[in-house]
């Protein structure tokens, strides 16, 4: 017989909160494994003693916030309305079936107390030391990348400004290079380098300045944020998250983050290799890893040559006589070595008048070619050659397994695709929060299925 029952929701029960959460779901396995106490002491100074209103739990809210980013929770409304229906979320933050949530506006203000703080950035330490800890991060082979993050902000509400360039922070290296790279071929060493500061006219956003406006082949083009992420390959666990504007280029912080990671957490001993995309294929990121001895592997770029005439590679270096050998077997002796640490070397203008194959090879009005190579060409040989090697080929595909993987679960599972707020600080709590949740998970459910 048919029927229903329309006042089941006036009926009074007995329940345990425990029994309503199943015994598989993520938050109890995170529950279980994972101790967030010690955030109390990350906090503690910046809540008074004495006096003052009593506060909510800070673990309380972080915790919050934790199901916010483990959930793809966009909005601090919406996740206070999530968790005041969610037996499973009010159960993982310690409040009962008739508890009060906190109030959307306490995460919000909690969140603005601690932003110009560095208490994200000490409980992501936290949890990788922890990873460290339980031997899932091994520190051997360490796996970097970028991806771009949509600013909260309009493409087209923006004004022309003239700003400075970055500078290149590895400038005085390569001074020092250039000038022993002169006096041994005996050339004058050159004046020293005039600081001079370089502006250039770029778009800048009137909603929110600190964003960068990106334009790159195969990407989107507007206002956005990059995450430079850094994972170790033993589990995918992230070991670094650093946020630029959109439009600095991936190589720029790449040797201050790797140098930073070593110390912070000892793995001056222990890194082997690291693997990289082309994007990082520059002559100071070759040469900082090959002075390391860190086995580097990074994706060639592919450089089209002027149609019509003879690509580079046709000519010969010979590194006992310093020479280039063209494919008529003629040499292009040394030159000189310019400002910007390239050695030039140039043909004899007159053997050239009469080569047949003067018009494949040059068109300049003096009949001479002109080759260049870096002073650190040597490493960017080498880091070719590793990439040439089957464990060079080996550690270039796992970036497709680790810090690529990384980015897609963190952009379609948990909310990283566009950035919830404006400004850096802000970008970098979304990012490291992130990171945070995805490195929690993958320690729950490694511990959970060693207990199983």
């Amino acid at each position: 017989m048919l029927r229903s029952n329309p006042n089941v929701q006036n009926s009074f029960e007995f329940v345990c909160l425990e029994d309503l959460v199943p015994q598989g779901h993520l938050l109890r396995k995170i529950h279980k494994h994972i101790d967030f106490s010690f955030i109390l002491e990350k906090v503690k100074p910046y809540y008074c003693e004495d006096n003052g209103r009593p506060s909510v739990d800070p673990v309380m809210l972080f915790k919050m916030m934790f199901i916010g980013y483990l959930y793809g929770i966009r909005s601090e409304r919406q996740l206070e309305q999530e968790v005041q229906l969610n037996v499973a979320y009010r159960w993982f933050i310690g409040l009962g079936l008739t508890d009060r949530v906190p109030d959307h506006s306490t995460l919000s203000l909690n969140r603005k107390r601690l932003q110009d703080s560095t208490v994200v950035q000490e409980i992501f330490d936290h949890i990788v030391l922890k990873a460290i800890e339980l031997r899932m991060v091994a520190g051997r082979v360490l796996i970097t990348d970028s991806t771009h993050l949509k600013a909260n902000a309009n493409k087209r509400k923006f004004v022309k400004q003239e700003v400075e360039k970055s500078v290149k922070t590895y400038l005085d290296d390569l001074d020092e290079a250039i000038q022993a790279d002169r006096a041994e071929h005996g050339k004058k060493p050159l004046k020293p380098r005039k600081e001079v500061t370089e502006t250039k006219e770029t778009k800048v956003s009137t909603t929110d300045p600190e964003s960068g406006y990106m334009v790159r082949d195969g990407k989107p083009e507007g206002f956005f944020y990059l995450d430079h992420r850094t994972v170790d390959h033993k589990f995918n666990i992230v070991t670094d998250v650093h946020i630029t504007p959109g439009n600095v280029h991936d190589s720029t912080p790449y040797l201050d983050r790797l140098e930073l990671q070593m110390k912070k957490f000892g793995f001056e001993n222990s890194l082997e290799a690291v693997a990289l995309d082309a994007g990082y294929f520059t002559a100071a990121i070759c040469k900082g890893l090959h002075k390391r001895n860190i086995f580097a592997v990074i994706g060639g770029r592919s450089f089209t040559p002027t149609k019509g005439l003879i690509a580079k590679w046709r000519f010969k270096y010979d590194a006992q006589r310093d020479t280039y050998i063209c494919p008529q077997n003629h040499d292009l002796p040394y030159s000189t070595t310019d400002r910007e640490g390239y050695r030039q070397y140039k043909s004899n203008p007159k053997v050239c008048a009469a080569c047949p194959m003067l018009n494949e090879c040059t068109r300049s009005k003096n009949k001479q070619r002109v080759l260049t190579r870096h002073v650190w060409q040597d490493s960017k040989e080498w880091v070719k050659q590793n990439g040439r090697s089957r464990s060079g080929k080996y550690l270039y595909r796992l970036r497709y397994q680790t810090v690529e993987r990384s980015f897609a679960d963190a952009k379609e599972l948990h909310g990283l695709r566009y950035c919830r707020l404006r400004g850096k600080k802000k970008v970098l709590e979304q990012a490291l929060m992130t990171a945070i949740c995805q490195n929690v998970k993958k320690i729950a459910n490694h511990l959970e299925r060693q207990v199983g």
